[in-house]
């Protein structure tokens, strides 16, 4: 790796810790720009998911005022959130390569779309709210679960996803389903990174560089992430995606 391309995957990682921590989406900025460098797919992603984690834990630790009286309802949340993070890394490590090629670009696409859907999603959760359950119910823990699988896979637009299960099945203030969802995808990130560590192939410098501009970017984005144009930072993370499934698909 060239001292060019560990200074261009470090800024990734300043995008991606800033927009995960108020979006979500961080990995469509950190994975393609990766892939676009030249480093196999696979290895793209389990250097993201471990790279990713000091930021997702400044995101956290930066909502930890809207974090309060929320214990039981992360502890409900995160064992089945880490169970499910694990089993999504298994499943990356252990299918095909192919496989990953094919599914990937088909999972960038909708976590374009729930970007671009995410301002109606939200207008969406704010008209049921009044009917969700306190604790969130069955359907949420099984929600969870199933985004745990898809975290610990791939991960992209897993905040998205976060969001509007919690926003769905609790009834809470955004700004507090917000830090709930940095939690969980925190958890999400450490366990994947713990199995990747210990069995997967990893480059350790593009990590290095991904978890400093991330661990940077989630203390900026927690602290004036809100005060961003939306807009215009939602359209360039479909961009980004966009790149990456062409990269994906045609090489």
């Amino acid at each position: 790796m060239t001292p060019w391309e560990a200074a261009a995957i470090f800024v990734a990682g300043i995008g991606a810790g800033g927009i995960n921590a108020v979006v979500g989406s961080g990995s469509l900025i950190t994975f393609p720009t990766m892939v676009a460098l030249g480093m196999p797919p696979v290895v793209a992603n389990v250097c993201n998911s471990v790279g990713l984690v000091p930021g997702s834990l400044t995101g956290a630790l930066g909502y930890r005022a809207e974090l309060k009286g929320q214990r039981q309802r992360l502890i409900r949340l995160g064992i089945p959130t880490i169970v499910s993070a694990v089993i999504g890394g298994v499943l990356l490590l252990y299918l095909p390569a192919e496989t990953f090629n094919i599914v990937v670009p088909v999972l960038i696409g909708v976590a374009c779309v729930l970007v671009i859907a995410q301002p109606r999603l939200n207008r969406w959760l704010s008209a049921r709210r009044e009917h969700a359950q306190p604790h969130g119910g069955p359907w949420l823990w099984v929600g969870v679960f199933a985004c745990g699988i898809y975290g610990g896979y791939f991960g992209a637009a897993q905040g998205v996803l976060l969001i509007g299960l919690l926003g769905s099945f609790l009834d809470d203030g955004l700004q507090r389903i917000n830090a709930a969802k940095n939690v969980l995808s925190l958890l999400i990130n450490m366990s994947a990174a713990a199995l990747f560590i210990l069995i997967a192939e990893i480059d350790w410098l593009a990590v290095l560089m991904v978890a400093l501009g991330a661990a940077i970017g989630g203390f900026l984005g927690a602290k004036i992430g809100r005060k961003l144009p939306a807009p215009v930072l939602r359209w360039f993370i479909v961009c980004i995606g966009v790149v990456a499934i062409v990269k994906l698909v045609y090489g």
